[in-house]
């Protein structure tokens, strides 16, 4: 008898222990599996001076865990980055550097007291290539693109819950992500003069007055058919801020693409010419025209680099449409325009904006002979920056000896985003974004 009760005590023991087991691991993979669906993460990309970086990761924990149950060292976060444009995709692949991490909503809200979401912030910097969602082909393309980025998040410690212990999750399902101001512009293309042109557009808030158009042509590096790849290979996307909108009580901001570069001419690269231009004004005209809140009195033109020649076309051959240019880094050769060109040039308010050690496109012999020559035929409105160099006055990156990271030379459209330009005019201190939205014409 006494047999019989201690063989039945150790089967229910048994079942008590089979059944701890499979509530613990019941526990430690509800996450992994939510009505079949594997737990996920989504990414948020910000762009800053040098571009595109994926700031943060927000982790479906798929149930709800208490506020400050998780610290940087909570979870590890893989990245492999691949291009699929290059003959062998794979670009690297490391840890990303978790610098804060936090519950939250599933929009990466702070949590108040639980939330069933898990942010974790990392470091981002000029050299951390590892939280670049874009790659610039150099040897192929010459051209950036997004790119894969595929990350896998896995739990190094456990997280304390009110229904048990969360452990163990390895997250690698990638539900999509946001980017930051990118998202806010639309994208169009449209074929103008058998010219198939790509661009983003963003629309100010309504109110009960025209507003005007800032258009911006991009690099060498940004052309192609993803027109939100000029707004994010460097800092574009900035026209759309709060603060540069301020400037213009809310504008238009309009980045055309071309398929290739805009340096692209008749009889060779940078001629003086562009197989874009018309097509380029046709689209300009055509966005003005279905735009009817636009000013036509208050359209700016500006470019870097590649832009910057396209901008200085443009008020060579339009000179009576745009209210102001702002051309950065400009590669129109001085010697390619003549004197009855800078007499048109000179009737349009010009800022140029360029570097002494810009080796790409030397200001010596582009911008700074230009700006003299139209200083010489008397233009009542230009001005010039030249800046010693191009360094970060973010104040958050330095370089090894503790100044102020500095930047290749071309990047001179750092300072042009972020509204870093300034000149004294008639005894005041004026920025460019001041003096630009003081421009206008009197069609």
């Amino acid at each position: 008898m006494q047999k019989r009760i201690k063989n039945h005590l150790r089967t229910v023991l048994l079942f008590i222990s089979l059944a701890v087991i499979t509530l613990s691991f019941s526990t430690s993979t509800f996450a992994k599996q939510k009505n079949g669906k594997s737990a996920s993460y989504r990414t948020v990309t910000e762009i800053h001076d040098w571009g595109a970086a994926i700031t943060k990761v927000i982790v479906d924990l798929g149930r709800p865990v208490p506020k400050g149950s998780i610290t940087k060292d909570t979870f590890r976060v893989h990245v492999v980055r691949s291009d699929n444009r290059l003959k062998t995709p794979f670009l690297e692949e490391g840890d990303r550097t978790v610098t804060k991490a936090y519950v939250s909503d599933k929009k990466g809200n702070p949590a108040v007291r639980t939330g069933k979401y898990a942010v974790l912030e990392m470091k981002i910097g000029p050299n951390v290539s590892l939280g670049s969602p874009l790659n610039y082909d150099e040897e192929g393309t010459g051209l950036n693109a997004w790119i894969d980025n595929n990350y896998t998040i896995t739990q190094q410690k456990d997280i304390a819950t009110n229904a048990g212990t969360l452990s163990g999750l390895v997250i690698d399902t990638y539900e999509g992500g946001t980017r930051k101001l990118v998202d806010d512009f639309k994208t169009g293309k449209g074929i103008y003069n058998n010219v198939t042109l790509s661009y983003a557009s963003y629309t100010p808030a309504k109110d009960k007055t025209k507003n005007p158009l800032i258009i911006w042509l991009h690099g060498g590096g940004e052309g192609g058919r993803d027109a939100t790849i000029p707004l994010s290979a460097n800092k574009a996307v900035n026209f759309a801020t709060e603060e540069i909108q301020s400037y213009f009580n809310g504008a238009y901001v309009l980045t055309p693409q071309a398929s290739t570069k805009w340096m692209d001419g008749f009889t060779g690269k940078a001629d003086g010419t562009s197989i874009y231009e018309e097509s380029l004004m046709s689209l300009i005209k055509d966005y003005v025209s279905k735009n009817p809140d636009i000013d036509p009195n208050r359209i700016y033109i500006g470019g870097a680099s590649n832009g910057g020649y396209m901008t200085m076309l443009m008020i060579r051959d339009y000179p009576k449409y745009f209210a102001a240019a702002f051309p950065v880094c400009e590669g129109l050769n001085d010697t390619l325009i003549t004197d009855t060109e800078i007499k048109k040039i000179k009737d349009t308010p010009t800022w140029f904006v360029t570097a002494k050690n810009d080796t790409t496109l030397p200001p010596t012999i582009n911008t700074i002979p230009t700006y003299d020559r139209l200083v010489g035929a008397k233009a009542d409105n230009v001005h010039l920056t030249l800046f010693n160099n191009v360094h970060d006055t973010t104040g958050l990156y330095q370089n090894a000896d503790g100044t102020p990271y500095q930047y290749d030379g071309h990047w001179s459209w750092i300072y042009v985003y972020n509204n870093k330009v300034e000149t004294t005019i008639n005894g005041e201190t004026m920025s460019i974004m001041e003096w630009m939205a003081a421009q206008k014409l009197n069609k």
